[in-house]
This record gives structure tokens, C-alpha cells and sequence, in this order.
């Protein structure tokens, strides 16, 4: 049978580019493909065996439905100024908007009303003030907390609005190929997980949503039907945990500190993410488990001694090289190789010293590692020199905003890579130069984060429903 819709993909972007169509009354057939497991089936066995048990086929915390953001501690971005790219093609006023309107689905289905970063104004002025002072900006950007155990049952209501309404979603299924003739878009090869056996499923529009797991996938496509692109960005990182207090007044003002910064000599971007307050650093699998990768998460009711935030430095290369995500990986192989297949965790005090670190010296720290498995060692033997000089640049100017961030016992966990670096060129209305096909989310290249890929599954929805006679848009 032929789909109407076939969506590729059952992340934050997909999925509301579903719901979207459904809330303004489509009659439209609506499939979407997920590689990975229900929102309701997702676990994580590490919480109970104390170590990443390598599921199969494929990490649950990053496959399934709504994607790695269900197992995320779930943090709204309600600023235009994060998440991306996407304000560029869209503009930034109506980026904000469709933000506005996107919350309020989010709200509708569950999310905490609570909206942290907009109740101390004069306390944030003294924190951008250090900032400036120390070479860095700082974006305060109100956020809305959903929590990890939360955006699971968020998400699992959406999960169920759209099976009640008609939409198929076939779990477990991987995309293998696009079907593409004449430049035009006609479906997909699929193939069940396990199986060998492929079919086609074809449909009049094809949405890749592929998210941060898919992103490489997307390059190939791209290369293989000659789908306009360009190499983006890439990130390269470490996971920073420090004990709560240390974080203290920036996690009571802010919750989440969004700084960006220059460092000399190279002057690469480097900037914070995903800020954790009482969070867990976490582990997530990548190319069949073969790559072990750096997150952090936090819970809404439970609660660690300690904070975890993202340092990570953007990457951007020239002619001849154009594959900055096998470049991250590289790197990423690396760091595993010196850890043996876990993530590694380094002192920043260590690293100033030149000296890896031990886990004796662990032991008897302030700052007690929430990632049970993670091993001691040596990160500068694997980063490149100019990521890691570009991070302990930044970590230095950090500690003018909050003393004590650059102790000698903060540690370092790696690595932590992005995998969004492949950017395709489409117009605002998300057209590709393939008739009949779109690329959303993360694996696009244009979005970061859950929110703006919401909204730009929303804005998918609703251009696809501009054809859908009878329907209100």
C-alpha cells in the first residue's frame, strides 16, 4: 500500500509532524519508522547492574520512540537563541512564536507548568556581568524542565494519541535505503531489526527525522542520490561534573548557564550544555554499540550531590576534507580505546599536571563520579591538542563566573560528541532538491535539542497539510 506520509524516524521532529496534522484534522495516511523499541518498552539496565550491558540491536537509550530525548533529563529551550540554526531559514520572530506554540502542546500533554531562569533578574544581571568580565556571553534562556522519569510518560502519551488516531508506526524497523527516481521521492527500503528481508513502502512525501543517531545515516543518503548538502559543524567535548555546590547560585537563578566563549589562540566556539543540577552523568552507544559516548541527565524527584554540563568545541572544516562525523568518531575510538570500550574520566587538576588520573585518587574526592563504570585515565592522550586546549581556555574563564568550577578535583569525562554536522539545504518550507522529500531535527544539521526540533516538526506538519483539502491550518 502506498502512504500518504511516511516518516522516517520517531524523535521529537517526526512525532510532531504527526501530531501536528492530527490536531488540524488530516485525513492523511500516516506512517512513521522507528529503529528502536516503544516509549513504554525503553529501559536502561545499567540503573540496575551498575554497567552498560551493550543492548541489541541498538542502545535504548538512543532508539525508540522520541529518541535519546525520552531518556534525557528533557529540558525545553524557550529561547529562539538556543537549539540551532533553524531561526536562520525561518526567521528569528517566528521562531519564538512557533516556540510559544509548541510549549503549549508540550503543556497540553503533561509537561510541569514551572519555568525555571525567569524568577531572579537582578541575580542574573550579576552573573552576565562576571561573564562579560570574563570574555564569555551568557544566553538566559528560560527553560522548562520536564525530568527524565517525566519526558517518558510525556512522550508516552503522545506515543498513544497517535496509535489511537490512526497513525502506524512500526517499531524495530530500520530504513536501509531511500527510493528515489527521476529526483523524486517515492518511499523507502525498509528492513525489520534481526531480519534480512527488505520491503519497500512508498508513499507521496518522504520526512527524514532521523535525530543525532541517524545523522551519519542522512550523509550516506545524501551522497548516494545526490541530495543538496554542505559539512556543518561538528562538536567535540567533555562532560564537566562538579559538586552541586559549586553550581549552587547558578542552578537557583538560571538553572541551566548557557555560556559561549573564544578562546585564544584558535578561537573556536566553545560553550556549555545540557547543565544537570543534581544530575547523572550517563553513557550512550552509538554504530552497534561500538562507540561509547558521554551524556548527562537529570531526574525531576531524584537528585545526586553533584552537577554534570557539556563543554564542547565546534568544529568546522575546509576543502579538501568534508566528513567531519567520521573525524569526531575518530576521536571518540580513541578516548574508548584508552578506557577499554567505557567512557573515560579524568581530574582537571591531573590534566593541568600532566599526570593521568587513578581511581585511589577518585576515591577520596569531593566529587564522587555518578557514572559508576567510567574508568581513570589519561584524556589528553587521545583529544586533539586544539580541543582540549580550546576547553581548559574556557574552564578557565568559567571559574571567574563561578569560582571554584576550575578545582583541581572537577572532572572531565569523555568523550562527548554531537553528531549533527551534516546540513541540508532546504527552503523554508523544508523542501529539499528532491520533490517529495524533507529533512527535520538533529540529522539535518539545523536544529539542537527537543524544542526546535518540535517546532520544526510542527512547521513540517503543517506545510504537508496545505494539500490536505478540508483541513484547517
Amino acid at each position: 500500500m502506498k502512504q500518504d506520509i511516511l516518516i522516517i524516524g520517531a524523535g521529537p521532529s517526526g512525532i510532531f509532524t504527526a501530531l501536528e496534522m492530527l490536531k488540524n484534522g488530516s485525513k492523511k495516511s500516516i506512517t512513521i519508522v522507528e529503529k528502536g523499541l516503544p516509549v513504554e518498552k525503553r529501559n536502561c539496565p545499567k540503573a540496575k547492574v551498575g554497567h552498560c550491558v551493550n543492548c541489541k540491536p541498538d542502545c535504548n537509550i538512543t532508539t525508540g520512540f522520541s529518541g535519546a530525548g525520552a531518556f534525557s533529563d528533557g529540558k525545553l529551550s524557550l529561547s529562539y537563541e538556543v537549539g540551532g540554526n533553524l531561526p536562520e531559514l525561518i526567521g528569528f520572530d517566528f521562531a519564538q512564536k512557533m516556540i510559544e506554540y509548541t510549549d503549549s502542546i508540550y503543556l497540553d500533554f503533561g509537561a510541569d507548568k514551572h519555568v525555571e531562569g525567569v524568577e531572579h533578574p537582578e541575580e542574573v544581571k550579576r552573573i552576565r556581568l562576571r561573564a562579560i568580565q570574563a570574555g564569555l556571553k551568557l544566553v538566559d534562556c528560560p527553560i522548562r524542565h520536564l525530568g527524565t522519569e517525566m519526558a517518558q510518560k510525556l512522550y508516552g502519551k503522545i506515543e498513544k494519541y497517535l496509535l489511537d488516531n490512526g497513525v502506524t508506526i512500526h517499531f524495530q524497523t530500520e530504513c536501509v535505503n531511500l527510493l528515489i527516481e527521476d529526483g523524486v521521492a517515492k518511499g523507502a527500503v525498509l528492513k525489520p531489526c534481526g531480519s534480512d528481508e527488505t520491503r519497500e513502502e512508498y508513499a507521496d512525501s518522504v520526512v527524514i527525522a532521523t535525530g543525532r543517531k541517524g545523522a551519519d545515516w542522512l550523509e550516506e543518503m545524501c551522497r548516494a542520490h545526490g541530495i543538496d548538502h554542505l559539512p556543518g559543524t561538528v562538536d567535540i567535548g567533555v562532560r564537566v561534573e562538579v559538586r552541586n555546590e559549586v553550581m549552587d547560585e547558578v542552578n537557583k537563578v538560571l538553572y541551566e548557564s548557557k555560556l559561549i566563549g573564544y578562546p585564544e589562540p584558535f578561537t573556536n566556539k566553545v560553550r556549555t550544555f545540557c547543565q544537570n543540577p543534581g544530575g547523572f552523568v550517563s553513557q550512550e552507544n552509538y554504530d552497534n554499540n561500538s562507540l561509547a559516548v558521554v551524556n548527562g541527565h537529570s531526574y525531576k524527584n531524584t537528585k545526586s550531590d553533584n552537577t554534570n554540563l557539556a563543554i564542547l568545541c565546534s568544529h568546522n572544516f575546509r576543502a579538501p576534507f568534508d566528513e567531519p562525523i567520521p573525524y569526531a568518531k575518530k576521536v571518540g575510538e580513541l578516548v574508548n580505546m584508552l578506557a577499554d570500550g567505557h567512557i573515560l574520566v579524568q581530574r582537571y587538576g591531573d590534566i593541568l599536571a600532566g599526570k593521568r588520573t587513578w581511581p585511589q585518587e577518585l576515591a577520596r574526592s569531593n566529587v564522587r563520579p555518578t557514572l559508576p563504570d567510567a574508568v581513570a585515565g589519561d584524556l589528553t592522550a587521545a583529544m586533539p591538542y586544539r580541543t582540549l586546549m580550546n576547553i581548559i581556555k574556557f574552564i578557565e574563564a568559567v571559574d571567574k563566573v563561578v569560582p571554584g568550577f576550575a578545582s583541581d578535583e572537577t572532572l572531565l569525562y569523555g568523550p562527548e560528541i554531537k553528531f549533527y554536522s551534516n546540513r541540508v539545504k532546504m527552503d523554508e518550507k523544508f523542501n529539499t532538491n528532491i520533490k517529495g522529500l524533507h529533512c527535520l531535527g538533529d540529522s539535518s544539521g539545523w536544529t539542537h535539542g527537543l524544542m526546535m526540533s518540535s517546532v520544526m516538526g510542527v512547521l513540517m506538519g503543517r506545510q504537508l497539510l496545505e494539500t490536505d483539502e478540508g483541513a484547517a491550518v
